[in-house]
């Protein structure tokens, strides 16, 4: 063997070591805008941690949350990182599927979580996931059309003056629809919007003893007034529009409001893409003078599930991509008004973050107005603000969101549709075993 020879190898048996001994994390993600641009700037990551590397699993929300859940449930250890929501969290963590995050590092500020965020993230004061991007609900509306029919939206309004408002905006002969709401059955589809909604009429999905209630009179109310409601002023065919469906609607000008998720702002505020950015404004979810506004609360998060067998190195890219300096690399590459919303105080309070966010305010209002551990006018066992936090609500959640829809589809009347709510509830409750 030459000396060349022999050199050559070690230097190849030394890059082999090297690269044997970085540990590679397997970050599984949805497949949105924000966290396509987290991938895009994980060379920050890896840069300040060279013994790390970072493969990512990028799917579409539906796929995302079946594959992570098998993992999960069975400890299999495929993936060091989970992208999951609020309702996940608290389910998962009384279960031990998930570690407290408790080596975040000095720095992280874990205290500058927006409360709201953190609460529904947390279990007996423990955070288990932190929030990648938060959210609320609120109303998007036409000033235009608002002045037009002559009136002028409250910061905080009632169900009444929007539903009134929305019969006064409304013009089919201009196909401008007076108010656009999620139709589309599922339990992160129409139920998101009717259960927050359900809140502000002193609804709740089940009483202390986990009886269902839909056959009280606050669910009555709740169903009727939105059927009527979207039946006068909505558009055409909105038992099949969710996020959207009315995220087009209202950016082709065809909605004087939409009540949804606070992450649209920056969508119909942008020139790019809506016909009406010059012309919208802000206000909080309404309400009916109970306490409560019907508005949800919502994070997606990143996770370390109990599996992973790097649990170390994994805290360490949770820490990086929801701490502070994330918010200020995304503002240098892409302008504050792209970084990702609705988790940190900070935030709220930079000025540059406020200038560039004109929607920034009513945001943060929004999401401190909502609190999961007390969603409801009166007490319930459970936690979660448009969701109850517990295994059985995405399959009986879905189930009443397709009788809902049909309601307003107009193939039931709103009375069969809460019987048959009250009916599968009562049998998924029994069987679940949380009613005596």
């Amino acid at each position: 063997m030459t000396l060349k020879t022999f050199l050559l190898g070690a230097c190849s048996a030394l890059a082999l070591a090297g690269m044997a001994s970085a540990e590679t994390l397997t970050v599984a993600t949805v497949n949105n805008g924000d966290m396509i641009r987290m991938q895009k700037l994980t060379e920050d990551f890896t840069a300040k941690n060279p013994d790390i590397q970072v493969e990512w699993v990028t799917l579409e929300e539906n796929v995302l949350r079946e594959r992570v859940t098998t993992d999960i449930a069975t400890k299999g250890g495929q993936y060091d990182v989970m992208t999951i929501g609020t309702y996940e969290v608290p389910i998962w963590a009384k279960q031990n599927w998930l570690l407290p995050l408790d080596n975040l590092g000095a720095d992280y500020d874990a205290a500058d979580i927006i409360p709201a965020i953190a609460g529904g993230l947390s279990v007996d004061g423990k955070l288990y996931a932190a929030p990648f991007y938060g959210e609320s609900s609120f109303i998007m509306y036409r000033k235009d059309l608002m002045e037009k029919a002559g009136l002028t939206m409250p910061d905080a309004p009632t169900w009444d003056f929007v539903a009134d408002a929305a019969r006064k905006m409304t013009d089919r002969s201009a196909e401008i629809n007076g108010i656009c709401l999620r139709g589309k059955a599922g339990w992160g589809e129409n139920m998101a919007f009717l259960t927050a909604m359900s809140n502000s009429f002193g609804a709740r999905w089940f009483d202390e003893e986990w009886k269902p209630q839909f056959d009280q009179p606050e669910w009555k109310n709740t169903l009727q007034f939105y059927v009527d409601l979207m039946k006068d002023a909505g558009p055409v065919g909105a038992s099949s529009n969710g996020f959207n469906e009315n995220l087009a609607l209202f950016q082709q000008g065809k909605c004087g409001m939409w009540i949804d998720a606070t992450v649209a702002a920056s969508f119909v505020s942008n020139p790019k893409d809506s016909t009406v950015a010059d012309k919208v404004a802000y206000a909080l979810a309404p309400d009916t003078g109970l306490g409560k506004r019907g508005n949800w609360l919502w994070a997606w998060s990143l996770a370390v599930p109990a599996g992973t067998q790097k649990a170390e190195a994994a805290q360490k890219f949770v820490s990086w991509a929801t701490g502070k300096a994330y918010l200020e690399l995304v503002a240098s590459k892409e302008g504050w008004a792209n970084v990702p919303p609705g988790t940190r105080s900070s935030l709220y309070a930079n000025p540059e973050y406020q200038k560039a966010a004109p929607f920034a305010k009513m945001t943060l209002d929004s999401i401190n107005a909502a609190d999961p551990t007390k969603p409801t006018v009166k007490p319930v066992p459970y936690v979660g603000v448009q969701f109850v936090a517990i295994p059985e609500f995405q399959g009986l959640g879905t189930t009443v969101g397709q009788l809902f829809s049909a309601a307003l589809a107009g193939q039931m009347s709103v009375d069969e549709a809460l019987k048959q709510a009250q009916d599968v509830s009562t049998s998924t409750m029994t069987e679940g075993g949380y009613i005596k």
